[in-house]
């Protein structure tokens, strides 16, 4: 049995209105494909995520910088507290089948470096633009809405097999 999806979305804390929008609309999305989202549990545009996934009756799990549950956003299924801080993000990544960055700074950044590593597939939404030596590096799909980010991701995932 193959389960879920398990999708990151990953992006800013804080957020502008303008990201929150669009990544709750990701969340949504992908609780109505049935997959489980996951994300750092924290606010900004993971508390958006979150929000649009639970609203849908989705799935969220949310890994955790810190060393118990506090600060974790309501709108969790499940939160695991890591106590490892930003090297969380490598958590977020190997739990997950596909990545949808939303915007984001320096720790999505993170993020999808670490996804491209290791064979995550990454779909880029209003997110970073790779360089090396000052040239381009088209390393992933970088998609115009929340619908197409949603449904590139899984395409992305059906493409692939998954390790479990």
């Amino acid at each position: 049995m193959a389960g879920p999806v398990y999708v990151a979305v990953c992006g800013p804390d804080p957020c502008s209105p303008e990201v929150a929008e669009q990544a709750e609309e990701v969340g949504r999305l992908l609780a109505r494909a049935g997959a489980v989202l996951v994300c750092g549990g924290l606010g900004g545009s993971m508390e958006a995520a979150a929000r649009g996934a639970a609203s849908d009756g989705g799935t969220v799990l949310g890994i955790l910088p810190g060393a118990n549950r506090s600060g974790a956003n309501p709108y969790l299924s499940m939160a695991i507290p890591t106590g490892m801080g930003e090297a969380r993000n490598t958590l977020i990544v190997r739990s997950s089948d596909a990545l949808i960055a939303v915007a984001g700074e320096f720790g999505t950044l993170s993020e999808i470096a670490f996804a491209l590593k290791i064979g995550v597939p990454v779909v880029g939404l209003a997110t970073w633009e790779l360089s090396k030596a000052g040239r381009p590096v088209e390393a992933f799909p970088r998609v115009s809405s929340p619908e197409e980010a949603v449904r590139e991701a899984l395409r992305l995932v059906e493409q692939r097999p998954r390790q479990r």
